[in-house]
């Protein structure tokens, strides 16, 4: 092909100005193009959004200009795997399309980045060939119908065949599920006695080849989000031994470093969301006229397009922070502080920023063609998804209770003022934070102290982009959010609140009955 060249092993790869000659921006502003093209030129953003699946026309004309070529390194023809990149292609499509920015998030942080880091080197070349030159698409599975959240007891298994590996069992909720040509596929390997090993293998399987094909039992009809597939899939699935990801160390941490890298990515796409939102709320407050004013002149309003700018501001500095810490050389296994501190913060703002904007818009976002009403249900789910906010921010807190342990501390604020990820933050908010922890705590107070932990991750996060030159007033409102938040936080987190629930509440509990009592 007169568009290839040859890399260090003498094998072909793809030679294409969009891939490895064009400057960011003007490959970035390719996307974008390409993007509002097919989303306002070609069709209507708002009515594609009621349909399931994607149009096979967007699809193809967005990954022509290959999109997901900043996932691949430049030794095999891609753009080099940088980070500012993929949070700013992320952030450039969730603008127009969350489902479209999670399709290349999951494509890039859950299929690309691991083969690029674990993958046997003979594969590399040949995968990332057919997704630079086919525009192939790739994706993970790891959840199971009755192991969700306890991925580590996952039931799907392994045995070895000599020169394959036999996988079987049953996926859900894999995003792509139908649609992706690769697959990356986890499992326990299955031992002579039939027990399942504690670790976790990882499997590239190719849909396209012999013994590879993944049988889709059901497509589910997900609530939001309807342009991406989900489903269930059963495995049983022959895979040949050159594609087992080789972890560094054990599958239970190449697992973590994936999904914390993934985590910290996601803040890329809720960037071009929280500001889409922010921009369409401004110009609607500007031009909607109540009581002879403007929306816009209305202290409430102004409180919620402030909180909005100050997600905003959030946002951009977990970007900032992403990509300084989260290279793919850099094993981030054991950063689960700071990976589960920016997912549940940043999807969080997600929400409420869709829950605003509802507000804002009134009746007229109570439609599924309208982006408030579509963002209310399509951000939710990213609360949920890979890793549950509840469970993460108790892992945040039984984190933080490890740490303060091992440094012989029992002061919160002393132990954050000399933790690098929080040691401004804890001077900016002594006064809330000065107390002795009890390190005995139930499991939803754990919950609501990792809520608070992750908004002093974040702050912290504001303060370091304020030091780039980031626009002061937008750091100061930021930061002022935050410090509410912690506030709020702390003032229920201190409350003690035990109730359980009641299982027979039916006896005696209808106020109807205290009516007409006989």
């Amino acid at each position: 092909m007169e568009n290839t060249t040859l890399n260090h092993n003498g094998e072909s790869i793809l030679k294409s100005g969009t891939t490895l000659h064009l400057p960011f921006e003007d490959f970035l502003q390719n996307i974008k193009t390409s993007i509002q093209n097919v989303f306002h030129v070609r069709a209507d953003v708002n009515q594609i959004a009621l349909q399931r699946g994607m149009p096979p026309f967007v699809m193809r004309e967005i990954m022509s200009a290959n999109p997901l070529s900043v996932a691949i390194p430049e030794e095999y023809g891609g753009r080099g795997g940088k980070t500012e990149e993929t949070l700013a292609l992320l952030s450039a499509a969730s603008y127009e399309s969350l489902s479209l920015s999670l399709t290349l998030g999951i494509n890039m942080a859950l299929f690309l980045q691991p083969v690029a880091k674990y993958a046997q080197e003979e594969i590399k070349q040949p995968i990332f060939n057919r997704f630079l030159e086919q525009q192939n698409m790739g994706g993970l599975m790891i959840t199971e119908p009755g192991h969700g959240s306890d991925a580590l007891n996952m039931q799907t298994f392994h045995t070895d065949k000599g020169d394959s590996y036999h996988v079987q069992g049953t996926k859900h909720w894999a995003g792509l599920t139908g649609w992706a040509e690769y697959w990356l596929l986890t499992g326990r390997e299955k031992t002579a006695s039939g027990d399942l090993k504690r670790d976790i293998d990882f499997f590239i399987c190719d849909v396209n080849a012999p013994k590879q094909q993944i049988e889709v039992e059901e497509f589910y009809q997900n609530l939001g989000l309807y342009q991406i597939p989900y489903g269930k899939n059963k495995l049983d699935v022959r895979i040949p031994k050159n594609q087992r990801l080789i972890p560094h160390t054990t599958g239970v941490k190449m697992m973590l470093d994936l999904l914390h890298r993934s985590r910290m990515q996601f803040p890329g796409m809720a960037m071009g969301f929280i500001q889409r939102l922010l921009d369409e709320t401004i110009e609607h407050a500007r031009s909607r006229h109540i009581g002879g004013r403007p929306l816009l002149s209305y202290d409430q309003v102004q409180q919620r397009l402030a909180r909005l700018q100050a997600s905003y501001t959030i946002c951009s500095a977990m970007c900032a922070n992403t990509s300084q810490i989260s290279d793919i050389n850099i094993d981030l296994s054991s950063r689960g502080f700071e990976a589960n501190s920016i997912k549940t913060v940043v999807t969080d703002l997600m929400q409420e920023a869709a829950q605003s904007a509802t507000q804002l818009f009134g009746a007229g976002a109570y439609k599924l063609n309208h982006i408030a009403g579509r963002s209310v249900v399509d951000s939710r789910p990213f609360q949920i998804f890979e890793g549950s906010n509840d469970i993460l921010y108790a892992q945040i807190s039984e984190n933080f209770v490890k740490m303060m342990k091992k440094a012989r501390e029992s002061n919160v604020f002393r132990f954050l003022q000399d933790f690098d990820l929080t040691s401004r933050t804890a001077i900016y908010m002594k006064s809330m934070l000065d107390f002795e922890l009890d390190t005995n705590l139930p499991q939803r107070k754990m919950v609501e102290l990792g809520q608070v932990l992750s908004r002093i991750v974040s702050c912290e996060m504001v303060f370091n982009l304020g030091d780039k030159g980031f626009h002061q007033e937008l750091i100061s409102n930021g930061l002022n959010l935050l410090k509410q938040e912690v506030a709020s936080l702390m003032t229920g987190f201190k409350f003690k609140n035990q109730a359980l629930v009641v299982e027979d509440y039916q006896q005696e509990s209808s106020w109807l009955d205290y009516f007409y009592k006989k």
